[in-house]
């Protein structure tokens, strides 16, 4: 039995003894090349040469507005109803508060709240004020003067929220070498869910 195929479907060249066979494409995949290079043409035109749409950083340099834009209007709202917010005993958000404390607020602050570089949380002596609004307000703006960080911006409403509450569950506690108080006058203790 020719396993040779009909004459004239072997090209002429060979390569390591290897005829090719003179087959057409299949049509589909020949529309399916022709589409592809409309397509390119199309897009060449439509965001390079007429610049009618935006390219990708375009794109993403609005995204990134409107999302920035989400996120002031939350934080806005969240700071005005600020004066009516009370600390939460709710174990998920405590442990959420607790973690956040640990990653951003303890290399200053120390795990237990006793101060190192920043003061000492445990005591009544707060500098800025100790109810749990006061504690809001400085996580929020921060003490720039004093090297506290603005954290407006890098934590969320909900994250405030609960790392503001975890620190109120400092209040009383007595961690071993605290650091000395840093004002001479007890501040008024505000209201706290956990008395």
């Amino acid at each position: 039995m020719n396993s040779e195929p009909p004459d004239g479907k072997l090209l002429d060249h060979e390569i390591d003894d290897i005829r090719e066979l003179d087959n057409l494409l299949p049509r589909w995949w020949v529309w399916l090349f022709n589409l592809t290079i409309v397509y390119g043409v199309l897009y060449l035109g439509y965001y390079h040469v007429f610049k009618v749409g935006d390219l990708q950083s375009a794109e993403y340099a609005k995204e990134t507005k409107v999302g920035e834009q989400l996120k002031s209007a939350a934080i806005t709202k969240f700071e005005s109803g600020i004066a009516m917010l009370t600390p939460t005993t709710e174990p998920t958000t405590l442990t959420e508060g607790r973690q956040i404390f640990t990653t951003y607020c303890a290399p200053c602050h120390r795990p237990d709240g006793g101060g190192l570089v920043g003061p000492n949380l445990c005591d009544d002596y707060w500098i800025h004020g100790s109810n749990y609004v006061d504690n809001v307000k400085i996580i929020i703006e921060g003490v720039p003067a004093k090297g506290m960080l603005t954290w407006r911006g890098v934590l969320n409403p909900n994250q405030i929220k609960a790392v503001s509450s975890y620190i109120y569950t400092f209040r009383g506690t007595h961690p071993p070498n605290p650091k000395p108080a840093e004002n001479t006058v007890q501040a008024p203790t505000g209201p706290s869910a956990f008395e």
